[in-house]
Parts: C-alpha cells; structure tokens; sequence
C-alpha cells in the first residue's frame, strides 16, 4: 500500500512531537512546519495526502492558509485544529471547504481516527464490501441452482442490482468481473425459467401467474384514481431495474415512497407490443381482433405506437365504468417536456394523468447509431449515470419538483428494459421477417435451438401472427439475432448495444414505483 503523506503546520509543533511519532509508527510519512508560509510553499511544490493546520499560528493563520491550500488542489482534505469553537470562526473555515476539525488539546486516537475517516474510509470500506460480496456472491451461487419461483427471482435480480451498484463506487475489477459473471449465470437460469413457465402464465385461468403489461394499470394505477388527489402515470420507455434506482434517491428528495414492487413484461419485450398493451389492457391478440385498425403488425408500414391514448381511453371506459378526466401525452424533445410544466395547472384538473417520456428508449438506438454515444455509454455504468444526468436537467424533473407541492400519486415505471448483447446468434428467414435483434417473427425461420425460446402457435402466447405458419423466436441471455449474409460484419456492429425484445432479467423485470408527497 502507498504511503500516507501528511502535512502538519502549528507555531508549537515541538508539543506534537509524541503525535508525530506514533503516526510514523502508523506508517504514516509526517512533514511538519511552524507557520502557513512555509507550509504552503511545500504545499505547492510536493504532493500530500491530508494536512492539519493550527487555526492560531502568527503570521499566514490557519483560515488563510487552508483558503490558499483548497486554491491549489481542493480535492486534499483539510482538518483545522482550533482552541475555539466560535460560530463565527465555524463559519469562516466551512466557507473555505474544512474537511474536519479538532478542539485542542487533541489525543493521538483523535488524530488516527479523522486520518482513518478521511483517508482510509474509501480503501476500508472497499475491503469490507469486497468481503461481503463474496460472502453473498457463494449464498447466491447456491441460490440460482435452486428451483426458484418469481418472487424468488425478483429478489435475487434485486441483490445482483445491489452488488453491481456497491461495486461500481470501487476500483476492483476482479470483484466486476466476479459479479458480471454470476450475472450471465443468473440470466442463464433466469431463461430456463421463462422457458418453462410462460406458456402456462399465459393460460390465463391459472392464478399463480406474475403481473404483466396487460394488467398493470388495472391492478396498480386505477384504484387510486378518485376526485380528490390527481394521479400521475409516468412511464419512462426502455428504463430498467438499475436506471430507476440511481434516479430513485432524487425522486425521495420531493417524495414519500408508497410502494416499490415489480411486474413483468410480455413478451416480445419491445414497445410496440409492451407498451401497447399496458395502455389498452389487453395482449396483442386481443388489440388486434378487437382493434383491427389501430393494431400494426410487425410487416406494416408507419409508426407502431400511434394509438396510445385511443387504447387509454377505451381500457378507462371498460375498466372504470364512470366519469374519468384524463390526458395522455408522449414526450419525445426537450421542448415538449417544457410545454407539459407549462400546462401543470391544466394536468392538475385531471383525475388522471398518462405522460410518456421516451429519452432513455432514445439514448438506447442512439448508442448502437452514434460513435460518440457509444463513447459516452460504455458500459452499464456509464449507461446509468447518462440516464441519472439526463433526469437531473430534465423538464420532467421540474414538473415533478411542481407536483410534489400539491397533493397527488405519482406512479413511476416502464415498459420493459434493457441488456447489452454479447453473443450473436445465425438466423436465417425470409423478407417478412421483422427487423428487431432479441425477436423474430416469421415462417421458415432457421436458427440454434438451444439459443432461442420458441413459440409454435403464437395463439397460445396471445400473441398476433402473419400468416398461419408464422412462429417467434425470442433471444435469451445476452445473444442477439444475426442474419447468415454478412455474418461478420453485423455482428461486429451490434455487439456490446443496447437491445430488446427477448428474455433477461434487465428486460422483463420491470420497476412499478408509487410515491406521494411528503
């Protein structure tokens, strides 16, 4: 471990002598100096770790040193060491950003121990989370060969998220590299399951099934509609798990959290069929027979998601059966999220509230499209904090910061998430099949069998078909579909993107967040 440099300027340090020496004994390399002058003058020219300052020396004192220090390098932590605690003198040595203070006469365990809490509490508390990761990382291991049921994943997709949040914050990449392996065993196991229950979730007289798309606002948003408190529906398109948790800490700067649950997304795990059926209520077989003219199919022209708001308002009349003042509003620039906080009085008459916000759907295709997205968005990390950056300048969170001084329910959530592809997987179909890289829809189809989960009979899925022969494939894990022509040349250019549509945990597992006002 590199050594600890200290520097430690007092008119009477000859006093500090036995201090001194016992952080020498402590490994800890101690430069000393009589007055800020001098101190400063080392300062400049050498690299040091921490520095004390007497707040009483003549001359430079200890304010005007530690202002001239954080000039310099503002990142070095300063603790002043003062015979007084006057509010004014408090207030002085805060403005010019102390790190720490002590009242003298000062011990040599008060002294180790701010040392500890400045210095050594980033390396002390990367050890004891690297420790317990690999505690948890073996209880976990034992879990995924369990056999688990839905809650039981939701909970192990929940410690993964956790893990991979805690690890981020340290320099370790054996310990990333740990995690991100258990990760892939997780969604390896994960497929398994989807495999082996879906067909039957989707037999809808059977009980033991998760929340889907289809039934999220009956069961979560609806019962809160009344005429007292407005209820708004926020769906951020495309934001998974691990996006809303870095957001989350802001959110509870404005709100009381109410419920933090989870519900699962149809599959394919794409827009055009999530979303839809969160508006409508129902699952695409159904949008499709009972809408025939507001339902697209994969093979028709022009956008998929033009009929929201009609789906919306036809799930209210049959599902509410009384009188609903709604509105719906889908949210694709800056300027139109401006234009929503300006209407906020308006919205504030409603009983409901829909608003779609597509940015992160968005900054997704813009990272496999533009080189300097994919510069920017690395990694998952990354991905996160340009997701936490975004909601931070973001007009929503200015219309959320109106509506958390007014009384109403905010429901946070999204259609579906996410994964980073790493393994390409050969498909071969003919002109008619869709274009998406986690779903396939098609006749013929030709592709690895034990890559992929089929659905025969899309009928038995509520799902639509082309024509009769039609089948789906959905990609699991982090594999992504690559036609035989030009094998090399595609998958180079989609691997490590953003995509959806098929089975993971990232892009089925989906954040239904409610929160009211403080």
């Amino acid at each position: 471990m590199q050594e600890t440099r200290i520097l430690w300027a007092d008119d009477e340090i000859d006093l500090l002598k036995p201090h001194i020496l016992l952080l020498n004994e402590k490994g800890y390399a101690v430069t000393t100096f009589t007055n800020g002058n001098d101190a400063l003058e080392a300062f400049s020219k050498d690299n040091f770790d921490l520095v004390f300052l007497d707040e009483n020396m003549p001359g430079m004192g200890g304010i005007e040193t530690l202002s001239a220090i954080k000039n310099i390098r503002s990142d070095i932590p300063v603790v002043l060491i003062t015979k007084s605690e006057e509010e004014n003198l408090m207030e002085d040595a805060i403005g010019s950003k102390i790190d720490d203070y002590l009242i003298k006469p000062v011990n040599p365990k008060q002294v180790l121990l701010t040392i500890k809490k400045l210095i050594d509490n980033k390396r002390l508390v990367g050890e004891k989370t690297s420790m317990a990761y690999q505690q948890d990382f073996r209880k976990l291991g034992v879990t995924l060969n369990n056999n688990l049921n839905y809650n039981e994943w939701v909970e192990v997709y929940k410690k993964l998220i956790f893990w991979e949040l805690e690890l981020e914050k340290l320099d370790d990449p054996q310990m990333h590299e740990i995690l991100t392996m258990q990760k892939a065993e997780a969604n390896a196991q994960f497929s398994k399951f989807i495999e082996e229950h879906y067909m039957h979730w989707m037999d809808k007289s059977t009980s033991d099934i998760p929340l889907f798309s289809d039934q999220l606002l009956r069961k979560k948003v609806f019962p809160l509609i009344n005429n007292q408190t407005p209820v708004f529906f926020i769906l951020i398109d495309n934001l998974r798990y691990d996006q809303w948790k870095v957001i989350h800490p802001l959110m509870l700067e404005y709100f009381k959290l109410e419920e933090e649950d989870t519900y699962t997304s149809i599959l394919p795990t794409a827009t055009q069929y999530a979303r839809n059926s969160i508006f409508s209520g129902l699952m695409p077989l159904e949008m499709e027979k009972k809408y025939p003219k507001h339902w697209q199919n994969d093979d028709d022209e022009g956008g998929k998601n033009l009929h929201e708001e009609f789906f919306l308002s036809e799930q209210i009349k049959r599902t509410l059966k009384k009188e609903c003042r709604f509105s719906y509003h889908k949210i694709l620039t800056f300027d139109q999220g401006k234009e929503i906080c300006d209407q906020f009085n308006n919205l504030m008459q409603n009983n409901f509230n829909a608003l779609v916000y597509n940015f992160v759907d968005m900054l997704s295709h813009a990272r496999t499209d533009m080189q300097m997205i994919k510069e920017l968005a690395n990694d998952d990390a990354a991905y996160r904090s340009l997701t936490l950056s975004w909601f931070e300048h973001s007009p929503l969170l200015d219309l959320l910061k109106k509506l958390a001084q007014k009384k109403v329910k905010v429901i946070l959530t999204t259609d579906h998430g996410t994964i980073r592809v790493k393994s390409p997987s050969k498909v071969i179909g003919d002109r008619s099949t869709n274009t998406n890289l986690r779903y396939k829809q098609g006749r013929n189809l030709n592709f690895n069998s034990k890559e992929v989960f089929l659905i025969k009979n899309p009928h038995e899925a509520h799902l639509p078909k082309i024509n009769i022969s039609s089948n789906y494939i959905f990609a699991k894990e982090d594999k992504y579909f690559v036609y035989q022509n030009n094998f090399n040349q595609f998958a180079n250019y989609y691997n490590d993107t953003f995509q959806h549509g098929g089975i993971s945990l990232e892009e089925m597992l989906i954040p239904v967040v409610t929160y009211s006002n403080k």
